[in-house]
Formats: structure tokens, C-alpha cells, sequence
């Protein structure tokens, strides 16, 4: 690969004659898609001590004219104490303002290094739910730190102010207005050019955004049921923080230990509310598929631990492979945010030899592959669902790559880099595949943006004449790429032990 990926547009930005599928771009200066925190960085950090006192923080904040302070824990940890933790643990708790700011600081704030791309330090600020995010340098030491309104003016600003709207969104019509338009900012985001992975990633946060504020509406309306004792489960390309206009809403839930099996089907019932509301938002909810108000998603932390310890024991038996894999994907965006109760059995996964080399023939299974390659390059091949036959193998490389080395990431590129290097995927294997991933993501919301706007219904099938002969060579050349790595990895599993694979 190149690493050059055509938008397959016309140099001017005009729609080309014909029945080629082509979203124009912007006329407008389009953004390079590879902005970092670095340039968002605009004071210097606010740096107080563990032993000054808040009557000193407050003073220090005052004078810099900012609403934060941050805490030196020792090896490069920081804690992290505001204006609002001021007032509310120090006024309305009835503490002096001589209590030592470090007794205020209860957990380590995290941190993004220089260099991390601006929507990734987006989504850690928004997902800590943080007034600021610090970044630091190599040695460990604070440059500076980012808050939300230092987004606004970045490429992520629209979808910054419309996840905004959605969490204030005051009923469920409202809701279902404001989540209409995601579509409409995906593509005006791929129209300025802008990085798949950053308009995925948006995308992402605003459909978390979405849930939480339905789960809000809904629990509101059933004041017999506890919201704290909901783990809302984001699973899927959603939970990969990777979801295109065809991707459905995955989803699970675990209950505190205390919730019994009836008030678990009232649960489920006011969650199939949310399924409604999600629906009216345009976004896929599939009935047959992963979500919480099915009785196989909708279950306790212990029942979800019992039944992840027989998925490891028994991974052929009651679809513990399916399960499996669906539950490697979850991401906690409602309720407790720590491991959850099926991510801390499969923890400790490399225990299970066994289910580990199943899982790597479960990823090998499902083969890259297209029809002639000259039938493709010439744009005779009919139909190439690009889903099925080449994003999801190299997901399935990605996820069980990482699992070898014990990473927690979730999303494919990251998942890559973590493995990168491991006896299974060298590091070059490791780059190839994720310049693969970023065309194969590219093509694909392209397609569908053009489908968008011409009013048909958007697919993941491929209508290889409606591409251009460029992005049918790139289609064709990444299904090369992800085969290779699929043969490599098959061929390597059968003389290297599986305690050699995943060191």
C-alpha cells in the first residue's frame, strides 16, 4: 500500500457524468486529518502541590485565571483538582479552606502524550468525563493540558456542539432530532476531508451520547427502577469506536447482584423503549442481534461471570465462541466504567490455551477474499460486500493479535499497534495492516456518503462499477494484504506453540 487513499472525487470537487458513486469535496480549505493535541495546547499548565492548602490552590487558579490544579502524585501520575471539587468537597462538606488539596485528589487523572492524535484526546476527556486532560512529554512532565472548548475550533468542533445538543436534549422527540443529523455531520466531515478514524471516532461519541441521554428519558419514566444499577454495554464497531452509516447498535447490560430475575424483565421492558428511540434516531437496531432487551444480554455481574468462566471452559457448547468475541468488544459507557464483570474473567484469557487457539482459527475462519482480480479491476465483478469479505477478518486479526499480548485496547488500529512486533504479526505486517484498514474504511463510508446523498439506502455491497479504477486496485490490493496475513498467521499456528504465539 501506498498510503495514499482516494475519496474518489473529482479534482474540482464536481460530480462526474455517469453512474459513478463520488462525494464532492468542500470547496473550502479541507482539514489534513492529522491535527494533534499539541496544536490545541494554548497555556501553560496550572501545577499546585499535595501539601498547599485549598485556600492556596484557589489564590494559584484565581491568578492564572483558569478553573483547575494539578496534583504531582510521583512517576509521572497526576491528580487533579477543580474549582468545582473546591465547592463540593471542600464548602459543602464543611472542610477549612487550610485542607490540604491533597486530600481531595482520591484518583489519578489520566494523561494523553504529545504526539496523540486531537480526536483520541477527545475521546479520553469526554470519556473520563474530565474538566481537563493533561499531556506530557516523554520524560513524563506536564506541557500543558486541553478541555473540551479547546475542540471547538478543531476539525471534531461540529461534532463536539451537536453531542452537546444531544446530552441536553429535554424529550425523546428533541433527542430523536438531534440524533438525525449524525449522518449529515459524518459526511460534511468526509467532505472537508477530514480522517475516517477521527469521523468514526465522532460519530462514536455522539452515539454514546444518544444512549445515555435515552437511558436518562426512559429511566426517568419508571421511577421504580434503580439507574445505578445499570452497566450499559456498548459492543460492536460502536464500542471499537469505528461505526459507518450501515452499523448497527450493539448492546448489553449487567445488573448489580441484588437485581432480581423480575425486575430484570422490567428492565428489558423499558429498554426496548430505547430500542424505539434509537430507531426514530435513524440508527439500526437489529431485534435478532446483541442488545440489552434480549434475556441473553440482560443478565447480572454473576450471572455474566458464570457464564464467561463456561465460555472459556466450553468454548464450542451454547455459542461461547459468538458470545466470546461479541463481549471482547464491550465498552462500558453507562454506569460502573471500571473492568466489567465478563472483561475481568476474560482477563485472563491466555490462561486458556485452548480457547485462545480457537479463537485464532475463529479469525482465520472467516477468509478475505474477492472474485477475479481482473474481473475487479475492470469493474466486472458485480457486487464485493466489503464488510464480510475484508474488514471484518482484518477485525477478527486485530482483536485476537491483541488478546495474544494481553492488550485492552478496543479499536483495530490500536489493537494492531499493540501487537505489533509479537511473533504473529512483525511490525511491518502490523503497519501494512493498519494503512489497510484506513483505505478499506475510507472506500467504504465514501460509498455510503454517496449513497447518502443520492437518497438510496446504504449498503455495504459494493457495486464495483459504480468505483473508480483507482479505489477498485486499492479495494483489491488491501484484500491481497489482509489474505496474506490470514495465510502467515494460519501457516504460523500450526509449528508454533500457542505460548510462543502470544508472548
Amino acid at each position: 500500500m501506498t498510503g495514499k487513499v482516494s475519496t474518489n472525487v473529482s479534482d474540482h470537487g464536481r460530480r462526474p457524468h455517469g453512474d459513478k458513486l463520488t462525494v464532492p469535496l468542500r470547496r473550502e480549505p479541507t482539514g489534513s486529518g492529522n491535527s494533534t493535541v499539541d496544536d490545541l495546547i494554548a497555556t501553560e499548565p496550572v501545577l499546585g502541590s499535595p501539601t498547599m492548602t485549598v485556600r492556596e490552590a484557589a489564590a494559584l487558579i484565581t491568578g492564572r485565571g483558569q478553573n483547575y490544579v494539578l496534583i504531582p502524585l510521583g512517576q509521572g501520575r497526576f491528580g487533579l483538582a477543580t474549582d468545582a471539587d473546591f465547592r463540593a468537597r471542600v464548602i459543602a462538606e464543611g472542610r477549612t479552606l487550610d485542607t490540604p488539596v491533597g486530600d481531595l485528589v482520591t484518583a489519578e487523572c489520566p494523561t494523553v502524550p504529545r504526539g496523540t492524535a486531537a480526536v483520541d484526546a477527545l475521546t479520553e476527556l469526554l470519556d473520563h468525563d474530565l474538566a481537563v486532560l493533561p499531556v506530557v512529554d516523554p520524560a513524563g512532565d506536564v506541557v500543558g493540558v486541553v478541555s473540551a472548548a479547546d475542540f471547538v475550533a478543531a476539525p471534531s468542533g461540529p461534532g463536539i456542539a451537536l453531542r452537546g445538543q444531544v446530552s441536553r436534549a429535554t424529550s425523546v422527540e428533541a433527542l430523536i432530532s438531534r440524533a438525525r443529523r449524525v449522518p449529515y455531520l459524518m459526511a460534511d466531515l468526509l467532505r472537508r476531508n477530514e480522517s475516517v478514524h477521527e469521523i468514526t471516532a465522532i460519530a462514536s461519541l455522539i452515539h454514546d451520547a444518544v444512549v445515555r441521554r435515552a437511558l436518562e428519558l426512559v429511566l426517568a419514566g419508571h421511577p421504580d427502577l434503580d439507574p445505578g444499577a445499570v452497566t450499559w454495554l456498548s459492543l460492536g464497531s460502536n464500542a471499537r469506536r469505528e461505526p459507518v452509516l450501515t452499523s448497527d447498535v450493539d448492546s448489553a447490560v449487567s445488573f448489580d447482584d441484588s437485581v432480581t430475575d423480575d425486575r430484570i424483565i422490567a428492565y428489558r421492558a423499558a429498554f426496548a423503549e430505547i430500542d424505539e428511540i434509537l430507531r426514530g434516531a435513524g440508527m439500526t437496531v437489529d431485534t435478532n442481534g446483541a442488545i440489552a432487551s434480549m434475556p441473553l444480554f440482560a443478565r447480572t455481574h454473576a450471572q455474566w461471570r458464570s457464564a464467561a468462566r463456561q465460555w472459556l471452559d466450553a468454548p464450542l457448547e451454547n455459542k461461547g465462541m459468538i458470545f466470546t468475541s461479541l463481549l471482547l468488544d464491550a465498552r462500558p459507557i453507562w454506569g460502573d466504567q471500571g473492568l466489567s464483570a465478563v472483561a475481568e474473567v476474560f482477563a485472563d484469557l491466555r490462561a486458556h490455551p485452548g480457547t485462545l487457539a480457537l479463537l485464532l482459527h475463529e479469525s482465520l475462519a472467516e477468509k478475505a477474499r474477492l472474485r477475479s482480480i481482473r474481473d475487479v479491476l475492470t469493474g466486472r465483478a458485480g457486487t464485493f460486500d466489503i464488510k464480510h469479505h475484508a474488514l471484518t477478518p482484518l477485525v477478527n486479526i486485530a482483536r485476537w493479535a491483541a488478546l495474544s499480548v494481553e492488550s485492552t485496547e478496543l479499536d483495530t488500529r490500536s489493537r494492531l499497534r499493540a501487537a505489533a512486533g509479537s511473533p504473529m504479526l512483525p511490525d511491518d505486517h502490523a503497519r501494512t495492516l493498519i494503512e489497510v484498514f484506513d483505505v478499506l474504511q475510507r472506500i467504504r463510508l465514501t460509498y455510503q456518503v454517496a449513497q447518502f446523498d443520492r437518497g438510496e439506502p446504504v449498503s455495504d455491497e459494493l457495486d464495483m462499477k459504480r468505483l473508480s479504477p483507482l479505489d477498485r486496485s486499492l479495494v483489491a490490493q488491501a484484500v491481497r494484504e489482509v489474505a496474506g496475513a490470514q495465510r502467515r498467521m494460519g501457516n504460523l499456528s500450526h509449528y508454533l506453540p500457542i505460548t510462543e504465539q502470544t508472548r
